[in-house]
C-alpha cells in the first residue's frame, strides 16, 4: 500500500498537517493548560489601608528559668528595639505580668544547677527609669491588656509595646527540645519534663482554651545536623519519616496549634525547618488543615533579641485582635538570619541574573557564604557560625500589601524594597517577581504557593496560600501513626515529680532563694 497515493504530493501533505498543527494545536494546548485555580488567601480580610505591621517577639527567654539576662533587661532591649508586642516565654514558667517576678523554685533549681550559675530575678516596677535614661510607664488597659512606654527626657511619648498575657514554653526538663510554646492561658506552671511527649503540653493547652506552636522542630528531629537540605526530613530514612509523621498528626489532632517555628535565633537548628513546613503544607492541606509558620528570636542573650520576628497586621493593638490574627494567619513570618547553604546558592543563582549591580553584588556575598558552609561541613567542622546575617543599617524587607486575583489566577506581593522574591510549592521555586500567574506554571504547582522576600536586611516569609483545582497534589498523609513519645514523657515526667517532691529540694530551695 502505498502511503502518498492518487496523485497527492509529499509536500502537499505536509503543509496541510502543518497548517492544521498551527490552526489548531496551539488551542488544544492552551485548553490543556487553562486550568481553574480556586485560591484560598489568608490575608483575605485584611484591610491594607487601614492596618498597621506590628513588629512581635513571640518567643523569649530571662533568668526565671535559662536566660542570661533579667525580666527588665529584656523588656527595654525589646523596645529599643521597636517591638510592638512582646511575650515572655520561659521554661514551665508562666508569665502572669511583669511586677512580681514570678518563678517556680523546681524549674529555677534544676536550671541553675544546669547552667552552675544562680541569676537573679528582677521584675519591673509600675513606673521608674529605663537604663537608657527615658522614664517608663507600666500600665493596664480598660481591657485588662498590659503596655510598657516609655518618655524621652524632652517629654516625647514613644510607642506602646503590649505584653502577650500567660506564654510560657513547655517541657523544661525535655533531653531533646520537644518543646510547646503557649499563650492566653494559665496552664502548665512548674511542669518540668515532656522529653519526647508534645501530646500532653498540646492537649492541655487546647482543653484550657490556649494557643500554641512547636518551636524549633529542627532541634528534636536532629535535622540541624544534616549539610544537605535533600537528606533533611528525608522519608526514606525511618526517624525522620516517624518525625514527620509526628508533627503531621499533631496539627491535625490540636488546631489550637497554629503551626510550626521555621526559623528562630540564629538559624543554626531551623535552617531545614523550612523543608518540612512545605511537607506539612503538601500532606496537611488535603485533609482540611493549613500550617502556620512564624519566626522568633527565643532570645536566651541580649544580642541576639531581633534575630527572629513575625509582623502582624492589626487596625488596632489588643490581645483579642492579636490571638484572632494568630488563628487566621494574618502576620508574616521574618529572620535576619538564613543558615541553609542551598538556600543561600539559589538566592545567590537568581540574583546573578540581575540587571542591578547591587542585586548581583548581593548574590556574590550569599555564594561565598554558602560556599564556606559547604567548606566547613565536607571538614566535619559545622557550627563555626557561617551564615547570612542582615545588614541592619538597611531596612528588612517590607511588604505593604497582597492581591489575589482569583479570575485571572495571580496573586501578587507589593513590596519596593525587595532584592528577591521567590515563589515556592511542593517544595520547590517555581518562579520569581512580585507577582505569578498561576496559569504560567501548570503541571509545575502543589497544592499551595508561599513567597519568600529577600534583601539585605533579611528575609520575610508569607503564609502559604492553598490551592485547590482539578488534579491538585494529594499528599503523603499516614493517619495510622503511633507515636512512642508520649509515653515515654510520662514516665520520665512521674519521675521527676517523685524527686522534686523530696524534702531536700524545699531545703535547697530555701537556702538558695529564700529573701
Amino acid at each position: 500500500m502505498k502511503l502518498f497515493s492518487n496523485g497527492l504530493k509529499k509536500s502537499t501533505v505536509f503543509a496541510l498537517v502543518l497548517s492544521f498543527v498551527l490552526t489548531y494545536g496551539f488551542c488544544f494546548a492552551s485548553a490543556a493548560e487553562d486550568v481553574d485555580y480556586a485560591i484560598t488567601n489568608p490575608y483575605a480580610n485584611v484591610n491594607w489601608e487601614a492596618v498597621e505591621q506590628y513588629k512581635a517577639d513571640l518567643h523569649c527567654h530571662t533568668t526565671a528559668s535559662d536566660g542570661n539576662d533579667t525580666l527588665v533587661e529584656s523588656v527595654e532591649r525589646h523596645y529599643e528595639l521597636g517591638f510592638d508586642i512582646l511575650a515572655i516565654t520561659d521554661h514551665g514558667t508562666i508569665d502572669y505580668n511583669w511586677t512580681d517576678g514570678h518563678v517556680d523554685p523546681d524549674i529555677k533549681i534544676a536550671l541553675s544547677i544546669k547552667d552552675g550559675e544562680i541569676k537573679p530575678v528582677v521584675a519591673l516596677e509600675a513606673q521608674g527609669t529605663a537604663a537608657n535614661g527615658n522614664s517608663y510607664v507600666l500600665a493596664d488597659a480598660d481591657n485588662g491588656d498590659t503596655y510598657y512606654s516609655q518618655t524621652t527626657a524632652d517629654g516625647m511619648a514613644l510607642q506602646a509595646m503590649m505584653r502577650v498575657p500567660f506564654g510560657n514554653e513547655h517541657n523544661a526538663a525535655s533531653f531533646n527540645n520537644a518543646h510547646v510554646n503557649s499563650w492566653f492561658v494559665d496552664w502548665g506552671d512548674g511542669m518540668l519534663a515532656g522529653t519526647s511527649d508534645y501530646v500532653t503540653a498540646l492537649s492541655g493547652i487546647m482543653e484550657a482554651g490556649g494557643v500554641s506552636v512547636i518551636n524549633h522542630p529542627g532541634e528534636y528531629s536532629n535535622a540541624r545536623d544534616e549539610i544537605y537540605t535533600a537528606d533533611a526530613y528525608n522519608r526514606s530514612n525511618v526517624s525522620y519519616n516517624y518525625t514527620v509523621d509526628k508533627y503531621e498528626n499533631l496539627l491535625l489532632d490540636y488546631p489550637n496549634c497554629i503551626g510550626i517555628d521555621i526559623n528562630s535565633k540564629g538559624d543554626s537548628r531551623t535552617r531545614f525547618d523550612r523543608k518540612l513546613w512545605d511537607m506539612m503544607l503538601t500532606d496537611l492541606i488535603p485533609q482540611g488543615r493549613t500550617v502556620y509558620a512564624i519566626a522568633t528570636s527565643d532570645a536566651h542573650n541580649l544580642d541576639i533579641v531581633d534575630s527572629g520576628y513575625t509582623l502582624h497586621l492589626l487596625e488596632d493593638l489588643n490581645n483579642e485582635a492579636f490571638r484572632a490574627n494568630l488563628e487566621n494567619g494574618e502576620f508574616f513570618a521574618a529572620s535576619k538570619y538564613v543558615g541553609n547553604a542551598d538556600e543561600l546558592s539559589r538566592y545567590a543563582a537568581f540574583l546573578a541574573e540581575s540587571d542591578d549591580a547591587a542585586a548581583v553584588a548581593f548574590g556574590a556575598e550569599l555564594k561565598e557564604i554558602a560556599d564556606r558552609i559547604y567548606a566547613e561541613n565536607a571538614e566535619g567542622d559545622e557550627g563555626t557560625g557561617n551564615k547570612f546575617r542582615a545588614n541592619n543599617e538597611i531596612a528588612a524587607p517590607f511588604v505593604s500589601s497582597i492581591s489575589v486575583d482569583d479570575a485571572e489566577d495571580t496573586i501578587t506581593v507589593h513590596c519596593d524594597n525587595a532584592m528577591l522574591i521567590t515563589w515556592v510549592s511542593d517544595g520547590k521555586v517555581i518562579a520569581t517577581g512580585n507577582s505569578i500567574d498561576l496559569d504560567d506554571y501548570s503541571g509545575e504547582l502543589g497544592n499551595y504557593v508561599r513567597a519568600e522576600v529577600l534583601n539585605e536586611g533579611g528575609i520575610l516569609y508569607t503564609q502559604a496560600f492553598v490551592l485547590d483545582y482539578e488534579g491538585v497534589t494529594q499528599g503523603d498523609f499516614n493517619n495510622h501513626f503511633f507515636d512512642f513519645g508520649t509515653g515515654i514523657g510520662k514516665l520520665i515526667q512521674l519521675i521527676l515529680e517523685l524527686i522534686t517532691s523530696l524534702p531536700f529540694f524545699d531545703i535547697l530551695w530555701d537556702t538558695l532563694f529564700a529573701k
